[in-house]
C-alpha cells in the first residue's frame, strides 16, 4: 500500500542516488517505513551542517530521531575497545595480525556528536537540560547479533552514560529488525506526544534537513529548448561557433552538452573558462547530458586558461621558464601578457610536445582575451571545433571591449553571433529587478537583458530583499541575513540550509563573516583564504554539492546559480564594480517552492534603486556625536 509519509530524498529516487544506499540502510529504511506512524518524516543522509548521519527522522508533535547504520561483520577482524584516561574509549582493530584505531567511525561517538549538535544549534528554542530528551541517537547493526553489539560497546555507552538512559539511546542489532520490534529499535516511535517538541522546533530543524535543490537537480536529465538542443546536436561549416545571450538563458548548458555529445562521437575534448569554480558547474552539467553519465569527468579535459598554460609548460618541459616568469614580475603582466607569449613560443618550437584537441570549448568567453583565443585555437586540430559563449552585459573584468568586429573577424568567426534570448533561471520578480539595474547602471551598448521564458504574472514564489547598511554594522548584518535563513525561514519552508550562499567583493569581509558564522557552530565551506596559493586550492574544493553553507567572491560565482543568497555590495560604484553586482543578482535561480535574494548593500549611489525593492530595510548605525 502506497504510503503518504514525506521522505527526502523521495523513495523514486533511491535508484538515482549519488551515494547508494547500503544493504543494511535499505533495510533499516524499509523497517522505518513499515513499523513508524506516518506522521513520522524520514531523511536520508541529510546534509547536516557538514555531517552527514545516516537516517533522520522527525515528527512535529513527538520528537528527533538520528540514527547510524553500520553494515560491518563483526567477525570480518578482531574488533574491541580500549579504555583511555580521560578521554572516550576507542575503536581498534586487528586484522592479520596489524592493529589499527577505527575510532573516527565509531557509530557511539557519531550519534553522541549528532545529538549534542542537534540540540545545540539546530534546535535553539530546545529548553536547556530536559529538552535533550526530545531527541534519540541511536545505533543499528542489521548483520550483527544484539549481543556481540553491545557487548561490543558496552564501555564506550558506559563512558556516554547510554546504559543508564537507554530509552533514549537504542543501540541493536539484527534481532530487533527482524522481529519488527520497534519499541526496541526506537522507544519513541510510539509516542503521539512530546511536552519537549512544538511546531516552532520542527521548523527550525526541517529546514537543516531538506535535500538540497542542487543534490536534486543532479538527478534529473538535462531539459533544453529547441533553440539549445540545435546548438548541441550540430555544428558550422568551418567548425567555429560563437554563442551569446543574456544571463540564465542556457549558454553553460548548450557549452557542457556539446562537450559531452563531442566526447560521445569518440572526439578529444577542452573546456576552458577563467573562474577555476566554474568548472565544477560545467562537469555537473555535462553528467546529466543523455551521452555524458559516467564518462565527462574523466575523459573531458575541465582547465581554466592559466592552469591549462601552466600544463603546456610542464608538458612540453619548460617548467623553468614559467618559474622564471614570476620572479619579481607584475602578477597581470604574467597572467595577461608574458605567459601567454611563451606558450605561444613554446607552441612554435615543440608543437608535437603539446596536447591537441579535437574541440575546444571556452565558457564565459568575455572574460578573455582575443589573443587568448588565438592560442588555444592552435591546440585545435585540423577541421576540429572551436565554441566561444558570452554575454558582455557580465563583464566584470572590463575585456568585452577588446572584441571588436575586426578581432572576431579575426578569431575565426563569420556571419552574426548564434543567439540565446530566453532566460529560464531568473524568477520573473527578480528579473524585474534585474532588468531595471541593468538599464540604470549598466552601458547600453553592452546590456543584453534576459527575456522571461513565462507569459502573464509570475507562478514561483520570489523573496527580494534590501537592507542598507554601513561598513561598521555590515558583517554582522551579513551574518543575521544568512541566519535569518536558517532559522527564522518563515517565506520558505522547502529551502535546504546547505542551499544557502553569501556572495561579496571583498576576501577580507567574506572571511569576517564566515568567521563570525562559525562562532555560532554554522559551518562553511568558502575560498576566502588570505593567502593566494590556498586561495586556489579552496576554489577547487568549491562544490555546490558540499553539505554546509556556501561562501565565495561575486568573481568566483559566475556562471553558478543558487535559489538562497545573501549578497554584500559595497560603496565601490565604478563600471566594473557594477557590472559583478549585475551578475551577482543574475545568480537567483527560480524554483517551483520558491527562491530568496537578499542584498545588503554599503552603496549611497544604489540607495534610490534599492528602496524599491519589495522588502526595503535600513540597519544603518550613526556614531554619537
Amino acid at each position: 500500500m502506497p504510503t503518504s509519509r514525506f521522505v527526502s530524498p523521495p523513495i523514486s529516487q533511491f535508484d538515482k542516488l549519488r551515494q547508494p544506499l547500503e544493504p543494511g540502510e535499505k533495510l533499516v529504511f524499509e523497517f522505518f517505513d513499515a513499523h513508524l506512524p506516518e506522521d513520522w518524516e524520514i531523511y536520508i543522509q541529510p546534509h547536516l551542517n557538514g555531517l552527514r548521519p545516516d537516517f533522520v527522522i522527525l515528527n512535529p508533535k513527538v520528537g528527533i530521531g538520528v540514527f547510524e547504520v553500520k553494515d560491518w561483520n563483526l567477525n570480518a577482524m578482531d574488533y574491541r575497545i580500549e579504555e583511555q584516561r580521560n578521554r572516550p574509549p576507542k575503536l581498534i582493530g586487528t586484522k592479520d595480525g596489524k592493529s589499527f584505531s577505527l575510532q573516527s567511525q565509531n557509530p557511539i561517538e557519531k550519534v553522541q556528536q549528532y545529538k549534542q549538535e542537534i540540540f545545540d544549534l539546530y534546535c535553539p528554542r530546545l529548553e536547556q537540560g530536559s529538552g535533550f530528551a526530545a531527541i534519540t541517537a541511536g545505533v543499528i547493526f542489521p548483520f550483527a547479533s544484539e549481543q556481540q553489539v553491545r557487548a561490543l560497546f558496552n564501555k564506550s555507552m558506559l563512558y556516554r552514560d547510554m546504559i543508564k538512559y537507554s530509552h533514549f539511546y537504542p543501540v541493536v542489532g539484527a534481532d530487533s529488525l527482524q522481529s519488527g520490534d520497534l519499541l526496541r529499535v526506537f522507544p519513541e516511535g510510539k509516542r503521539y506526544y512530546s511536552k519537549y517538541m512544538n511546531q516552532d522546533l520542527y521548523l527550525d530543524f526541517k529546514n537543516w534537513l531538506i535535500e538540497p535543490d542542487f543534490a536534486a537537480e543532479q538527478r534529473k536529465p538535462l531539459t533544453l529548448d529547441k533553440a539549445q538542443k540545435s546548438f548541441v546536436n550540430s555544428r558550422t561549416k568551418n567548425g567555429y561557433r560563437r554563442i551569446r545571450g543574456a544571463a540564465g538563458s542556457g549558454k553553460s548548458l548548450v557549452l557542457a552538452a556539446r562537450a559531452a555529445e563531442l566526447l560521445a562521437e569518440g572526439k578529444t575534448v577542452l573546456v576552458v573558462t577563467y573562474n577555476i569554480t566554474l568548472l565544477h558547474y560545467l562537469m555537473d552539467v555535462a553528467v546529466r547530458w543523455p551521452s555524458g553519465e559516467g564518462k565527462t569527468r574523466k575523459d573531458i579535459t575541465w582547465l581554466n586558461f592559466h592552469y591549462w598554460c601552466k600544463r603546456v609548460c610542464m608538458e612540453s618541459g619548460h617548467e623553468d621558464d614559467y618559474k622564471a616568469l614570476w620572479e619579481n614580475s607584475d602578477e597581470d603582466d604574467v597572467l595577461n601578457i608574458a605567459l601567454p607569449a611563451l606558450v605561444n613560443r613554446i607552441i612554435d618550437t615543440v608543437p608535437d610536445e603539446v596536447t591537441h584537441y579535437d574541440a575546444v570549448l571556452v565558457d564565459e568567453g568575455q572574460d578573455f582575451m582575443p589573443n587568448w583565443w588565438a592560442l588555444l585555437r592552435r591546440v585545435c586540430l585540423d577541421k576540429g571545433e572551436m565554441l566561444l559563449v558570452a554575454d558582455a552585459t557580465q563583464d566584470i573584468y572590463d575585456t568585452a571591449k577588446s572584441w571588436t568586429d575586426e578581432a572576431m573577424k579575426g578569431a575565426g568567426f563569420s556571419g552574426a553571433w548564434a543567439e540565446l534570448e530566453t532566460s529560464y533561471r531568473l524568477p520573473q520578480l527578480a528579473m524585474d529587478k534585474v532588468c531595471e539595474f541593468a538599464t540604470e547602471f549598466m552601458p547600453p551598448e553592452l546590456v543584453n537583458l534576459p527575456k522571461s521564458a513565462q507569459l502573464g504574472l509570475a507562478i514561483e514564489p520570489c523573496n527580494l530583499r534590501w537592507v542598507q547598511v554601513n561598513e561598521s554594522n555590515a558583517i554582522d548584518v551579513c551574518c543575521d541575513e544568512l541566519m535569518r535563513l536558517a532559522i527564522e525561514n518563515n517565506f520558505n519552508e522547502g529551502l535546504s540550509i546547505t542551499d544557502s550562499t553569501f556572495l561579496c567583493d571583498s576576501k577580507k569581509i567574506g572571511y569576517e563573516v564566515i568567521k563570525k558564522l562559525g562562532s555560532k557552530g554554522v559551518k562553511t565551506v568558502h575560498t576566502f583564504a588570505h593567502d593566494d596559493k590556498e586561495s586556489r586550492r579552496q576554489k577547487v574544493g568549491f562544490y555546490m554539492s558540499d553539505a554546509r553553507i556556501k561562501a565565495t567572491t561575486l568573481h568566483s560565482f559566475k556562471g553558478w546559480e543558487s535559489r538562497a543568497l545573501v549578497i554584500y555590495v559595497s560603496n565601490k560604484t565604478d563600471q566594473k564594480t557594477l557590472a559583478l553586482i549585475y551578475t551577482g543578482l543574475t545568480r537567483l535561480k527560480r524554483h517551483e517552492e520558491g527562491s530568496c535574494l537578499t542584498v545588503v548593500s554599503c552603496s549611497e549611489k544604489l540607495l534610490k534603486y534599492g528602496k524599491k525593492w519589495p522588502e526595503f530595510e535600513t540597519k544603518i548605525l550613526h556614531r554619537a556625536i
